[in-house]
């Protein structure tokens, strides 16, 4: 946790679980029939108009003005998802473990991302972007991340509540593995405990492999 971080919002926090051995494919037909019987309740419960009001997207969007980003023009991936979801897109399937991530994040409204660990260097520090952090997108476009958070290796920015790198992303190939949840700070942390290990159980049932480290990370 980097001070850049945390003079502007003390109390934020970081799931992290580590993964050693998985097997990453495509998601199976019980995934998927949970993840569209979550999606089709969700549409009945949620209005597009009144995305902002939910808990999780609301605290997300402010985080982002305090740190000089507009939440309208770069949007959590959190909101995103559930933007796109409550238009009446299908959910977009990736892989097992992309797809258990994006479930847990419109599931709690919060910014989820997974990393291939081979492709990180160093240690990782949780800051505020510079005017030089730069990277390629999953969502195919360059992206500045100055004034933003994200995540950084000795190899520069990887990661970040908004989008992430192409550099770390899962493949089938992909082995040991990196989850990390944003969470914001109205979540106490008993319930940052509950949603840690449903992430990690989930995620190692679908997944396989081990869960090697499941902690929460604080300034």
């Amino acid at each position: 946790m980097d001070s850049s971080i945390t003079t502007r919002l003390p109390r934020i926090s970081l799931g992290v679980l580590q993964y050693s051995g998985v097997s990453v494919s495509d998601s199976p037909k019980m995934l998927q029939g949970r993840i569209n019987f979550f999606v089709e309740n969700l549409r009945l419960e949620h209005e597009l108009a009144r995305l902002a009001e939910i808990a999780g997207i609301r605290e997300w969007r402010g985080y982002l003005k305090q740190m000089g980003t507009d939440p309208s023009r770069y949007r959590p991936a959190s909101e995103a998802l559930l933007r796109r979801l409550l238009q009446g897109n299908p959910f977009f399937w990736v892989n097992s473990a992309v797809d258990v991530n994006n479930f847990f994040s419109v599931l709690h409204a919060l910014p989820l991302g997974v990393y291939d660990l081979t492709q990180i260097k160093g240690d990782v520090t949780y800051r505020l972007g510079h005017a030089e952090d730069r990277y390629e997108g999953l969502n195919g476009r360059e992206v500045s991340m100055e004034n933003k958070p994200l995540l950084a290796d000795a190899l520069g920015a990887f990661g970040s509540p908004i989008v992430d790198s192409k550099r770390t992303c899962v493949t089938e190939q992909s082995r040991d593995l990196l989850h990390v949840i944003y969470f914001h700070d109205q979540i106490d942390s008993a319930k940052q405990d509950e949603i840690l290990g449903s992430v990690g159980r989930m995620f190692t049932e679908i997944n396989g492999g081990e869960l090697i480290q499941s902690s929460i990370v604080t300034a």
